[in-house]
């Protein structure tokens, strides 16, 4: 996943802070301003923010920076910003693609390193004064981005340059720019009117603050729920999730004991592997209920305001719905598009789905179990059935991934195609001991950045995996290099102990790295077009196309080695394991695509009113037929996807980018070698060096000489 938090408020004047006039209360002195003015000098020149960083790369001082800089930073950074506009406005030279486009993007490089640092500790480092904080910093940001969207005198300058663009002389990259900070200021409602105007900067603040207390909510509501358990309730656990729980009880001070929390990585394989049925249910309804417990994190009413909200602002635009506003800026272009893709796969999803449910009620049978078969039984049911059917055993195969070698291989991939090396710094200030730092250098041996590994899970830190940046690349402000965060949530094994992880796990962690790929590599002059700053179904084809390689063979034999004996995996199990590669890819369909349908569902509401989000899910997927024993990947109440990240209506972006990835690794795998140079040269060429500066279509033939087709899609899930 990528997470674009609130750095993305600050990366990039032009494209995110996009034009506002001043309204009545704003012609006084801004709070901001107010703060600022009351700061004695002394202070700001104390804060790390306002000092030179004498650091490698210019990395952002951790070790210094302490929660209480960072509102001081963030006020004075505005002000600064807000100067930096004002100068751009009262140019008295004609507007020109210079002195305002490029100009924008030079602006506000201050706030983009506050809102860096800020945005990743509190994805990572929460705790009760950043929430606090967060609380404060997010509606404070979006009332300055506001600001400067209603900002007449900036968007009439960026509309001359924009009629004037047919004389300008620009090159392909600048004007892919100016189309692309012209469409964000009319998107970001620079051509509303009066009220309007101020309708809609009252409904992006009040979404600014439901989405941060969603994201809160869910975290708070995960931290609540932790299950204890006693040495006899580990029937049914492999070694590595009984040391697992074993290391989360000692971290929360329960010698003896062993603990399941909700974060992934814990509770999957307890409802995979656990005997105990009434754990198990327990385990489960805490993980799907994750914000639906009727209590203080309760997100079901604030899904309901941001619902109506969007839907509102979307029409403010002259958008039906909020799913037309947000795919008329994409690839699929229409709502249309997306669902016809979405409902191609859901057909056939459910009838496998359908086939595996049959295969599970088989095997209970011949086991004499006679009660039903309940969300919490299938995938406890679903390995008996893969080990019957394969002989395969998922905990055996964890004994193959094991975190370093994992990583060595995904660095190994980067360089075959690429030619780059990661060579680890321990010099590098980091914001937690458990955080490890590479220097990335091309095949000249040259530096292009840093690249940060979070692997482990803890209480401070928010769920799922996501790359996220410190810096992006950029060469208008010089040779700016990139600075790359990949976060994970591996069970955090006991001192000395391996690190071994899920098969599934190793491919999202090779997923999160092909989405640093595309930040490291990123290769363009302006910082709004770098690296994964592009639509939400593009994005996620670089990081899925790269999840191919660690399936391979070549890389399991290699990669695969035994956490005790550093034997490679034996030729029989990578056997058993590709005959077995599209097993219970029914089920796995179904959970993703249902997350997906709902998300569309919410999204093309035009009259939001009196919204009871646990039946409008149920009416949702009970009309499409859902099958009762899978719910949702993501439920409503913690889906942050859509209520506390971008991806309101565009979760289907990763079956989007899944056509794309499954026919692009085709074409490595038409040349009979997954490192072909020339193959690989073209994912470089068109992909991930591109950023945003070529249109989406050109790139993927670009690389792949043709367009998509779901071919490969469906014959990789076991659909076709």
């Amino acid at each position: 996943m990528l997470r674009k938090t609130h750095l993305a408020l600050a990366i990039s004047a032009a494209v995110l802070f996009t034009g506002c006039s001043k309204a009545p209360e704003e012609q006084q002195a801004t709070t901001a301003e107010k703060t600022v003015a009351e700061a004695s000098s002394s202070d700001i020149k104390q804060n790390p923010f306002f000092q030179e960083w004498n650091t490698p790369f210019g990395a952002p001082p951790l070790g210094q920076i302490k929660t209480a800089h960072f509102l001081p930073a963030f006020n004075q950074a505005i002000v600064e910003h807000k100067k930096e506009i004002d100068a751009i406005t009262e140019n008295e030279r004609p507007a020109d693609f210079d002195n305002t486009i490029a100009a924008m993007e030079l602006a506000g490089s201050t706030l983009s390193r506050v809102s860096a640092v800020f945005f990743n500790l509190s994805n990572t480092e929460s705790n009760d004064q950043m929430q606090k904080l967060q609380r404060e910093v997010s509606p404070l940001l979006t009332r300055h981005r506001n600001e400067i969207r209603m900002n007449e005198a900036l968007f009439k300058r960026v509309a001359k340059v924009y009629e004037n663009r047919g004389s300008a002389l620009l090159n392909a990259e600048q004007t892919r720019l100016l189309e692309r900070v012209y469409n964000s200021f009319v998107r970001s409602g620079a051509q509303l009117t009066g009220e309007q105007r101020a309708e809609f900067a009252k409904i992006n603040e009040r979404i600014s603050a439901l989405t941060t207390e969603f994201g809160q909510n869910s975290l708070n509501d995960s931290r609540a729920f932790t299950l204890v358990l006693e040495e006899s309730d580990l029937a049914g656990l492999p070694q590595a999730q009984r040391d697992a729980a074993a290391a989360a009880a000692t971290a929360r001070d329960l010698p003896g004991k062993y603990v399941i929390t909700l974060n992934r990585s814990s509770v999957q394989p307890f409802l995979q592997f656990s005997d105990r049925r009434d754990l198990r249910e327990k385990a489960f309804k805490g993980w799907a209920n994750r914000g639906d417990n009727d209590n203080e994190f309760d997100n079901k009413a604030i899904i309901a305001e941001i619902v109506e909200l969007r839907a509102k602002r979307a029409q403010l635009l002259g958008y039906k719905h909020h799913s037309e506003y947000v795919l008329s800026n994409s690839m699929a272009s229409t709502p249309e598009t997306a669902m016809d893709l979405l409902l191609k796969v859901w057909e056939p999803a459910v009838e496998k789905a359908e086939q595996e449910r049959e295969w599970i009620k088989e095997l209970m049978a011949a086991e004499g179990v006679t009660h039903e078969l309940e969300p919490w039984d299938w995938r406890y049911y679903a390995e008996k059935v893969r080990k019957a059917k394969f002989d395969l055993d998922q905990g055996q195969i964890a004994e193959y991934f094991e975190l370093n070698n994992m990583i060595e291989a995904q660095f190994y991939t980067a360089e075959r195609l690429f030619g780059l090396k990661f060579v680890e710094r321990t010099d590098i200030p980091v914001y937690n001991p458990v955080v490890r730092v590479w220097e990335v250098q091309d095949k000249a041996g040259k530096a292009i950045g840093l690249f940060y590994g979070d692997y482990y899970a803890r209480s401070t830190k928010r769920s799922g995996a996501w790359m996220s940046s410190f810096r992006t690349q950029q060469k208008l402000a010089g040779d700016v290099k990139p600075l790359i965060l990949n976060n994970m949530n591996l069970n955090k094994p006991a001192e000395g102990e391996p690190t071994l992880m899920s098969y599934s796990d190793a491919v999202t962690l090779f997923h999160e790295f092909g989405h640093a790929l595309h930040g490291l590599l990123s290769n363009v002059t302006y910082p709004t077009l770098a690296g994964t700053s592009v639509p939400r179904d593009w994005v996620e084809f670089p990081a899925q196309l790269f999840e191919h390689f660690i399936a391979q063979p070549e890389m399991l034999k290699k990669f695969a080695l035994h956490y005790k004996t550093n034997e490679p995996m034996p030729e029989a199990l990578l056997e058993r394991i590709k005959q077995a590669g599209t097993f219970n890819q029914g089920f796995a369909t179904v959970e993703f695509t249902a997350s997906a349908l709902v998300d569309m569902a919410y999204h093309q509401m035009t009259d939001v009113k009196d919204l009871d989000v646990r039946a409008f899910e149920n009416k949702i997927l009970t009309e499409y037929g859902k099958p009762e024993e899978i719910i949702m990947r993501h439920r409503s109440t913690h889906f942050g996807h859509i209520f506390a990240g971008g991806y309101s209506s565009a979760y289907y972006a990763y079956m989007w980018s899944e056509i794309l990835d499954a026919d692009g690794f085709d074409a490595f795998l038409e040349k009979k070698d997954i490192f072909d140079p020339e193959t690989a040269e073209r994912l470089y060429q068109f992909i991930y060096s591109r950023g945003d500066t070529l249109d989406y279509f050109e790139a993927y033939e670009g690389f792949r000489g043709r367009k998509p087709t779901t071919d490969a899609l469906l014959r990789n899930r076991g659909l076709d």
